[in-house]
């Protein structure tokens, strides 16, 4: 297994034209949040757009839009309660945090398993959803990046004795489903096609609500630029952490919100290429 390294980091990171518009930098779509839960959907949507994505369009229910369009009112929206529009306009889909597990979530999430021809991200609520109705696991695209933390991984594959093992599996599966597989943890991995990577970044900051829905955000304005989804999901840990770590300069571990590692995305992009 390999080292996710600042040089790793640096030599995928595709420099920004100086010439381009907001069309050349992608539009992603994320399906997030539900009631009590519109903080994934703000989170992830923040993260996203201090992520290089050029355009953002988040799918939140319609009695919770005001929340979104307030906290965040460079993204556009659609309404979930909205089922006639064309997922395939979007460069890329991130679907998952806070959407719960109710009908309209396992209905959307099997439309765009079902109708999807885009870079596809899974995260939270999806592998809920996935793990409660196994048979929606053999819908998934090829090269779809999921991203459970231990308890969501072992919901899908199973109990496992230790992280090792866990480790194990998850470069299996990975290389079987032909899927990137981020099993998050303190030292987060990332693995495809028999390939895996332990990231270098990060810190115990992170072990809080809505560090996750972050990354989300992160790694899917990485696909929608138009980066491998591989490629996507290893920059997208690293620079996640690396903000983290930032951050670190005015806060504790105790005390760091993922807003405030947010906040920080600008700084981590500025150091990695230094």
């Amino acid at each position: 297994m390999k080292r996710l390294t600042r040089a790793n980091a640096k030599a995928a990171l595709k420099p920004r034209n100086a010439n381009s518009h907001k069309g050349n930098h992608g539009h992603a779509l994320i399906v997030a949040g539900s009631m009590g839960s519109m903080g994934a959907a703000v989170i992830a949507a923040k993260a996203c757009m201090r992520s290089g994505v050029g355009l953002l369009t988040v799918n939140v229910p319609e009695e919770e839009r005001f929340i979104l369009q307030t906290a965040i009112p460079e993204a556009m929206l659609v309404r979930r309660e909205n089922t006639a529009f064309d997922f395939n306009r979007f460069a890329a889909i991130g679907i998952g945090p806070g959407i719960g597990i109710d009908a309209v979530a396992i209905n959307l999430l099997t439309d765009i398993l079902e109708q999807s021809t885009k870079p596809l991200l899974l995260d939270a609520d999806a592998l809920k959803i996935i793990a409660d109705h196994k048979t929606l696991l053999d819908k998934v695209p090829e090269q779809t990046i999921l991203t459970p933390h231990p308890k969501e991984f072992e919901r899908l594959f199973g109990i496992h004795k230790n992280a090792e093992d866990r480790t194990s599996t998850a470069i299996k599966k990975a290389k079987e489903m032909n899927v990137v597989i981020v099993l998050k943890s303190h030292q987060t991995l990332v693995t495809y096609a028999g390939e895996a990577f332990y990231n270098t970044t990060g810190n115990a900051g992170l072990a809080k609500g809505g560090s996750g829905d972050a990354l989300t955000g992160t790694i899917t304005a990485f696909l929608a630029q138009g980066y491998p989804s591989f490629v996507a999901a290893k920059l997208g840990v690293y620079i996640h952490g690396l903000a983290a770590d930032i951050a670190l300069q005015d806060q504790s571990m105790e005390s760091l919100l993922i807003t405030d590692v947010i906040e920080c995305l600008g700084k981590a992009f500025k150091k990695l290429v230094q």
